[in-house]
């Protein structure tokens, strides 16, 4: 998609924010952000089971994510259960899920894929961002285009809405001073009111013991120097030893 941007075959590219990252191939620049789509995680049940919450599942039992951050979030309250990655897109995930493959009981994926495919009945309950702390940029899109091109720019004024631009600023720059990935279980979310944001950070070791989450506040326009301050002080209280462990770990 960017090779056909530079080479001037589209003019503009949609990705999930989620997967951008943090610098872009340099006459590439990130034009919009529609507002965003449910951020939250989502639980979901295979259709064999009767729905339950995490807390109600039996001891041992077998959930499927691919995502470090869910699973680190998972098993900090539940270091019993069994965690183990799922591959595929969200259909192919769904129907390992109803199958039963590795024992899976219980899935976790996102609110916002699920809404978008048509399959939100799919979403035993979604988790609230205070329980379980969503991925960067999670639920959001992001428009891309090339720089200077002042026609495809006036089109990106209409498209961008101004209250997840901030809030998903202020994640992109908590992540990239952390220098995370999917490597580690980092997440980032944060949201606006009236004209104050809030930034919620998380960093955990991959099992789970050691979970660190701290909140920044402060004016919208400083969204990113509040998501580098964030990161700065969690570094500073232990969450630089809990991304190299990670790292290595992985």
């Amino acid at each position: 998609l960017e090779m056909a941007l530079l080479e001037g075959e589209v003019d503009l590219a949609v990705h999930s924010l989620k997967d951008m990252p943090s610098e872009l191939p340099e006459g590439l620049v990130l034009g919009a952000v529609p507002e965003r789509e449910d951020p939250r995680d989502a639980w979901v049940c295979a259709r064999s089971q009767a729905p339950c919450s995490l807390e109600e599942l039996a001891l041992g039992a077998t959930v499927g994510t691919s995502s470090l951050r869910r699973q680190a979030q998972i098993l900090a309250r539940r270091p019993d259960l069994r965690v183990v990655p799922v591959r595929g897109n969200v259909g192919t995930r769904l129907a390992k899920l109803d199958q039963g493959q590795e024992g899976m009981v219980a899935l976790v994926l996102a609110c916002a894929g699920l809404k978008r495919l048509g399959l939100a009945e799919r979403i035993t309950m979604p988790f609230s961002p205070d329980f379980m702390v969503p991925a960067v940029g999670q639920g959001a899109l992001a428009i891309e285009f090339r720089a200077g091109d002042a026609r495809i720019a006036s089109v990106m004024q209409q498209l961008d809405h101004p209250e997840t631009q901030w809030a998903t600023r202020a994640e992109r720059a908590f992540l990239a001073a952390l220098e995370g990935g999917c490597q580690v279980p980092v997440g980032g979310y944060a949201r606006v009111r009236d004209e104050r944001l809030i930034l919620d950070g998380l960093v955990s070791s991959l099992d789970g013991t050691k979970v660190l989450r701290r909140s920044i506040e402060g004016g919208v326009h400083d969204a990113a120097e509040l998501g580098r301050s964030l990161a700065e002080q969690m570094v500073k209280e232990g969450g630089g030893e809990i991304l190299e462990a990670g790292r290595a770990q992985a």
